[in-house]
């Protein structure tokens, strides 16, 4: 591949969404997340068949992905993954140039997909619109890493869906608990080209947009989440903990104060158990 094509297919890692896989849970997913002081989107349902609930905020989201009940052979391959935190999404500004790139960057990855979700607005519903480019075989353990080109993006990041009781205005922290750091790592690298990796304590970052991705060895997980994040008993990768930006951190605890939901005070703010927020540990920072 020519210089100046290389240039052209050069892609960037930016936070699109996160995934959280509640399977069959939906309703109760979302329960705790309302009562976590997130405001969700009215269930919506994809044609590919598995449903689910979104919190908005300023350029990325959060998405409880789950099935109906009688649904749950319809992408059957999303629930072969534990529960819990299971994709990391970045953002497409073009499909085919994603697709193309990771190919020439010798990254396993299928074809772009289509598929839409029927938005309920007070005009009429209207269908929101992607393309996904997934990278494909055994690369990511236990979940997905994927680009979603949005074909509708204000059908997704609409004002009145963007304002939390919690605070949160942005995801800025995604984190990846593995026993060899550098390996899980070297993925990221690839599919974005050299330099992009910073070395952390017990690991490594890199940025990608508002958000900083970490991926760190579980006991370097525990030590900076104060033990509120879960890690694979098997020893395999696992997604396990998402950081929020609010403006003042009394937001979060008079919310959290007011459910009874327990949080402990960590480096850079505060921080939800996992067993609270199905399954993922949540942290709080200004």
């Amino acid at each position: 591949m020519s210089d100046m094509r290389a240039v052209q297919r050069k892609i960037s890692p930016v936070l699109d969404h996160v995934v959280i896989n509640v399977m069959g849970q939906l309703d109760e997913a979302a329960a705790q997340y309302v009562r976590l002081g997130f405001q969700l989107t009215e269930r919506g349902h994809h044609t590919l068949g598995s449903s689910n609930n979104l919190a908005i905020f300023g350029t990325n989201y959060l998405e409880l992905l789950g099935y109906l009940p009688g649904r749950e052979t319809m992408r059957a391959d999303l629930w072969t993954h534990p529960s819990g935190l299971s994709g990391l999404v970045f953002k497409s500004v073009d499909a085919d140039r994603v697709y193309a790139t990771l190919k020439d960057n010798a990254v396993p990855v299928m074809e772009p997909m289509s598929f839409a979700r029927p938005v309920e607005l007070p005009g009429g519903a209207q269908d929101a619109r992607f393309k996904v480019i997934r990278v494909a075989g055994d690369e990511v353990q236990n979940g997905r890493t994927f680009f979603c080109h949005h074909d509708t993006p204000e059908l997704v990041w609409r004002p009145e869906w963007q304002t939390h009781a919690n605070g949160a205005t942005e995801i800025v922290e995604f984190v990846i608990a593995s026993q060899q750091p550098a390996r899980t790592a070297a993925l990221y690298e690839r599919m974005f080209d050299a330099p992009l990796l910073t070395p952390t304590d017990g690991g490594f970052s890199f940025s990608a947009g508002a958000a900083t991705i970490f991926v760190l060895d579980p006991a370097a997980v525990a030590d900076r989440y104060v033990g509120a994040a879960l890690v694979s008993p098997d020893g395999t990768d696992r997604m396990v903990a998402l950081v929020f930006k609010v403006a003042s951190l009394d937001t979060p605890r008079a919310v959290f104060d007011a459910a009874g939901v327990s949080f402990k005070p960590y480096a850079d703010g505060i921080i939800v158990s996992h067993a609270d927020a199905a399954n993922v540990a949540l942290g709080f920072t200004a």
